[in-house]
C-alpha cells in the first residue's frame, strides 16, 4: 500500500504546472493535506485547503499564485492540518491575525499577487488607478471583512450614469479584490460587489444607461469660446486636452502617446506629420493613422520632454497622465464659468457639463452639419465603417483627405472662417 510520500509523488502539483495551467477546474496536490489549486473561468487562481475542523468539513483560502508559491501553500496547509489534529481551529486563528486588513491593503496585496497575470504594465496600472481613485476614498480605510453592499453602492452610484464603462469595470475589480479576500480568509460570506442577483437589482443595467447616457458634448456654438478658454490655461493636462480636441482622439490614446508614434515627412518645403497609433493601444485593436495639422504639430514641438521617457504627455512625477487629470481641466473650466455667473460649457441636450470624451461627439456633429463625408468622419474617430466584407476590400484610410478635414476642424476650433466649400470633402 503506498505511503504518503508515494501518493504525493504520483499526484503532486509542480511549480511549472501551477505557473502554466489555465483550464478551469480543481487541481489537487495530494499528500493528505487537502490542498488544491482552483482555477476559475475568468483565469483567477486560488490555493484552497479542504480540511476537517472539529468534525466539520471546511475550506480555507491560502492566497493566490504567484504571490503564494507552491512550497509556501504546502507549508501553510501542513500547519493547518497539524493544528486541526490537535483540536485547534486554523480559520479562527487566521481571523485573529488578519482582522485589521483594510480594503486599501487588500487591493495592494491582491495586485502584488496577480501582477504576473496582467497582459501588460498599462493594464495593471489601470486596475490600480481606478481602485485608488474611486474606491479608496470611500472604503479604503474600512476593514475588508466589513465591506457590504451599501459600501459598494456608495462607490459606484456617483459615477454609474456619468462614467458607466468605468463604473462597470470598477465593480468587477472590487468584486475580484473581495473574492480574493474571502478565499484568503480575510472575510466571509457573499460578495457584496457581485452583479447577478445582487447589484443588478439595485443599479440600472450598464447597457441601458449607455444607450441614454451619452458623454456630454459641447454645443457647436460654444466650441470657439471653449477653445479660447482652454488656450489660456497652463499645464500638461491642458495641452493634452487641446491635442485630443485637435485630433478627435480618445483620451487614453492621447495620454499613452509616445514620441516614437510620430512620423514627420519634409519634402519640397512641405511638412506632413502623422500620428500612428499601434493596434495594441486602440479600442478596435487595429493600427490607426491620425493626420496632424500644422497647429497640432506645433503644439507637440512646444512640449518639454522628460529625460528617459518616451511619453509625450507625461505626469509631473513621471509616466502618463491619468484620465482624471484631463477631466479635471474641463471641470475647472466649467467651475470658473459658473463662478462668473455663466451657464458654462453644457451639453445642449442633457444640460450636463461637457466632458473630454464628448469632444468626439462635437466633432461628429460638426462634420454632419458641414456636409463632410460620413465614412471619412467615422474613420477619423477610428470607428468601423461598412460591413466586414467592405472593410476587407478597402485599401485606403483616406489619410490625405482626412488631413484636409482636420485642418478645417482646427479652423472651426479657433473660430476662423473656412475658405471654400467644405462640402467638397464629401464629394
Amino acid at each position: 500500500m503506498p505511503n504518503g510520500k508515494t501518493q504525493r509523488a504520483a499526484n503532486a502539483l509542480t511549480a511549472a504546472k501551477v505557473a502554466t495551467v489555465k483550464e478551469p477546474g480543481k487541481y489537487h496536490d495530494g499528500g493528505g493535506t487537502g490542498l488544491f489549486l482552483r482555477v476559475d473561468p475568468n483565469g483567477a487562481r486560488f490555493w484552497i485547503q479542504r480540511i476537517t475542523i472539529r468534525g466539520k468539513r471546511r475550506e480555507i483560502g491560502l492566497g493566490s499564485p504567484p504571490g503564494v508559491k507552491l512550497a509556501d501553500a504546502r507549508e501553510l496547509a501542513g500547519e493547518n492540518k497539524r493544528l486541526a489534529r490537535a483540536g485547534g481551529d486554523p480559520i479562527a486563528a487566521k481571523g485573529k491575525d488578519q482582522a485589521t486588513l483594510t480594503f486599501a491593503q487588500a487591493v495592494t496585496e491582491y495586485l502584488a499577487g496577480k501582477s504576473a497575470e496582467f497582459s501588460n504594465e498599462k493594464h495593471a496600472k489601470q486596475w490600480a488607478a481606478t481602485l485608488h481613485a474611486y474606491a479608496a476614498p470611500v472604503i479604503g480605510a474600512k476593514l475588508v471583512a466589513d465591506v457590504d453592499t451599501q459600501d459598494v453602492l456608495r462607490v459606484l452610484k456617483p459615477i454609474w450614469e456619468g462614467k458607466t464603462e468605468t463604473a462597470s469595470r470598477l465593480r468587477g475589480r472590487i468584486e475580484a479584490v473581495l473574492s480574493w479576500a474571502t478565499v484568503s480568509g480575510h472575510r466571509a460570506g457573499d460578495n457584496p460587489a457581485r452583479w447577478k442577483g445582487n447589484l443588478a437589482e439595485l443599479l440600472p443595467k450598464p447597457g441601458k444607461v449607455a444607450e441614454t447616457g451619452n458623454h456630454p458634448a459641447l454645443a457647436l456654438s460654444d466650441v470657439p469660446g471653449w477653445w479660447r478658454d482652454l488656450e489660456g490655461r497652463d499645464g500638461m493636462a491642458a495641452r493634452a486636452l487641446q491635442f485630443a480636441a485637435m485630433t478627435a482622439a480618445r483620451s487614453g490614446e492621447v495620454r499613452g502617446m509616445t514620441w516614437g508614434e510620430l512620423e514627420i515627412e519634409r519634402a519640397a518645403g512641405v511638412t506632413r506629420a502623422t500620428w500612428v497609433i499601434p493596434a495594441g493601444r486602440m479600442k478596435a485593436d487595429r493600427e490607426h493613422r491620425v493626420p496632424l495639422t500644422a497647429e497640432a504639430l506645433a503644439l507637440l514641438e512646444s512640449l518639454p520632454r522628460m529625460a528617459g521617457s518616451e511619453i509625450v504627455f507625461f505626469a509631473p512625477r513621471g509616466g502618463a497622465l491619468s484620465d482624471m487629470s484631463i477631466s479635471a481641466v474641463m471641470r475647472r473650466m466649467q467651475e470658473a464659468e459658473v463662478k462668473a455667473g455663466r451657464a458654462g460649457w453644457l451639453d445642449p441636450r442633457s444640460k450636463r457639463p461637457a466632458v473630454p470624451h464628448g469632444l468626439r461627439s462635437s466633432f461628429r456633429d460638426w462634420a454632419a452639419e458641414t456636409g463632410i463625408d460620413r465614412d471619412m468622419a467615422e474613420m477619423a474617430l477610428a470607428h468601423n465603417v461598412g460591413s466586414e466584407v467592405e472593410r476587407a476590400y478597402r485599401r485606403s484610410d483616406m489619410l490625405e483627405r482626412r488631413r484636409s478635414m482636420m485642418a478645417l476642424w482646427g479652423q472651426f476650433l479657433r473660430g476662423e472662417k473656412a475658405e471654400g466649400n467644405v462640402v467638397r470633402l464629401g464629394a
